[in-house]
């Protein structure tokens, strides 16, 4: 059965090694071998998101099966040392949340992990007075956030690995 709760300080060697498994296999069938390599420029952990609250741990029997979360802080994504930080705190009246950093553990993919960390975030948001979300999908996610109710906004690159800024109403 799924759990969720808050990520602490003590989670993070568990959740980057989730994260890099992540990365590594299952980007694999949406990028070339050099772009997988390349996405660990940019995604991983970003400990600020614990720090706040933010952050989410999903659970199944003592196993983390995946992790994700949101911000209201205007960094799009990345980890601790990705050259687009931004701890300015967003306008909930005027600008989106962020959904950040969310990974399955590969042995749980397809198990409604993806959906229940959505679903935490949303309701966070909500609870700040967020009216929308928005987030940088890799060719791999955007599936689920697509079933999720985001639509594609733009199609952006990093170091040569594609992404798409997706938003959505939470209102409607």
């Amino acid at each position: 059965m799924l759990t969720s709760r808050l990520a602490t300080p003590d989670d993070e060697p568990a959740l980057r090694h989730v994260m890099a498994l992540a990365i590594d296999q299952l980007q694999q069938s949406f990028l070339t071998p050099e772009q997988v390599v390349a996405s660990h420029a940019f995604m991983g952990l970003d400990s600020r998101l614990i720090a706040d609250g933010t952050y989410f741990v999903i659970d199944d029997g003592g196993t983390i099966a995946g992790c994700g979360g949101w911000s209201r802080r205007a960094t799009p994504y990345g980890h601790d040392s990705s050259a687009t930080r931004d701890d300015r705190l967003l306008d909930p009246a005027t600008e989106p949340a962020k959904v950040r950093a969310m990974y399955t553990h590969p042995a749980h993919v397809r198990r409604g992990v993806g959906r229940m960390i959505m679903m935490l975030c949303e309701e966070a948001a909500q609870a700040e007075g967020f009216s929308s979300l928005e987030l940088s999908a890799t060719l791999a996610g955007a599936p689920l956030y697509r079933a999720c109710g985001f639509h594609d906004v733009a199609r952006l690159m990093d170091g040569g690995v594609p992404l798409i800024r997706m938003q959505k109403n939470l209102i409607s």
